[in-house]
């Protein structure tokens, strides 16, 4: 499939939202399209480059797995400024880009199949009481909460809303988007929470 791609400083991870400030031109044609058409956009972590288009510099070039993101809520406070929350739902990688004349970066895709559902084995049992109590310090109206149903439950969704929280370099949540095995990713978060004291008591 063909998407329109936004590279961002940011990393989404399916189930996940992120508010964005959209003032660029071909970013304000592609939110008005993606919402005329209910379509979905791509968001990926920049490889090189700046996120704001600037004259006589190359067009910030995407990391090949990225997370392909539908537009739940929008607002324009101003004019020429809209504010828009996108949520995270297929990861996709990159086949190949190119530039449009106006900028926009468009890819054709390849999904990447979702995982199962997997309960979380009783050895990182300990991971969901953390989980719960940050998601529970949020406001359920926050536009960085995770979208509902949260499914404190399943091995790839804990481990994706670890991802996203962890105060952790862009680097390392880009290459936890990546993993394949959501017990891989989980064993990885459990090591450094475990590590930094994080988890409560077993």
């Amino acid at each position: 499939m063909i998407v329109p791609l936004f590279p961002l400083h940011s990393v989404l991870f399916p189930g996940g939202r992120l508010p964005m400030r959209i003032f660029e031109q071909r970013y304000m044609d592609m939110v008005k399209v993606c919402l005329k058409e209910s379509s979905s956009f791509g968001i990926c972590l920049i490889a090189n480059g700046e996120e704001v288009a600037r004259p006589g510099r190359k067009p910030a070039s995407p990391e090949a797995v990225g997370t392909l993101a539908h537009i739940t809520d929008w607002d324009m406070p101003q004019l020429g400024v809209l504010n828009i929350v996108a949520q995270g739902s297929d990861r996709y990688r990159v086949q190949k880009h190119w530039v449009e004349p106006s900028g926009l970066l468009r890819a054709e895709v390849a999904l990447i199949a979702a995982p199962a559902v997997l309960p979380v084995p009783g050895a990182y049992a300990r991971l969901v009481p953390l989980l719960r109590a940050i998601v529970g310090d949020m406001a359920a109206d926050a536009p960085n909460a995770p979208a509902k149903p949260h499914c404190f439950f399943d091995a790839g969704w804990l481990g994706m809303r670890y991802a996203e929280v962890l105060p952790i370099p862009l680097a390392a949540k880009q290459k936890l988007l990546e993993i394949e095995d959501s017990l891989d990713r989980l064993e990885i978060i459990y090591r450094f929470l475990e590590s930094k004291g994080l988890l409560p008591e077993a």
